[in-house]
């Protein structure tokens, strides 16, 4: 997929029909982690000087079975980092599949809405439990959604999202 394609691209227009003219610079990277994010946010943040931050991150730390703690923390600096940039924060709630057993996952799951109650930042809902159900829309691997889903991911960021602006 193209990076005209995913979501990040096409919020601006999504949140534009909610009144919202934003430019959105998407500096994710595919099969990045938190650890990964951490280290190129300083830059980011001097490049860019963002009046927000969305971060959507901890997927791909989760699916490696990293420790809850290490995830929180870089998160938690991540999102300290860009407060100190004098930019708002917005965090998304991330899941991991159920196979990685209940206590993984349930601790995975309240790790978002802990972070930013600590933070005082608000938590927007986790897109992909509307897209999984649908199969046309993820890839063959069951994990990413494909392209045909991202203007619908778009448009629930930005419903969830455009009242913090």
């Amino acid at each position: 997929m193209s990076a005209e394609q995913a979501w990040p691209n096409l919020l601006p227009e999504a949140l534009n029909t909610y009144g919202k003219n934003v430019e959105v610079i998407n500096a994710s990277i595919s099969g990045d982690t938190t650890g990964n994010g951490l280290s190129r946010l300083p830059e980011l943040l001097k490049t860019h000087s963002p009046d927000w931050v969305l971060i959507e991150l901890g997927a791909n730390d989760g699916l490696r079975g990293f420790p809850h703690k290490v995830i929180s923390s870089n998160l938690s600096r991540m999102i300290q980092l860009s407060k100190a940039s004098d930019a708002k924060v917005a965090l998304m709630q991330i899941r991991v599949p159920p196979n990685y057993g209940k206590r993984y996952t349930d601790a995975f799951v309240e790790l978002y809405p802990t972070l930013a109650e600590h933070h005082q930042v608000p938590l927007l809902p986790f897109f992909l439990e509307e897209v999984i159900v649908k199969p046309e829309w993820m890839m063959p691997d069951g994990l990413h959604p494909m392209p045909e889903a991202q203007p619908w991911i778009a448009q629930f960021v930005a419903k969830t999202f455009y009242k913090h602006l």
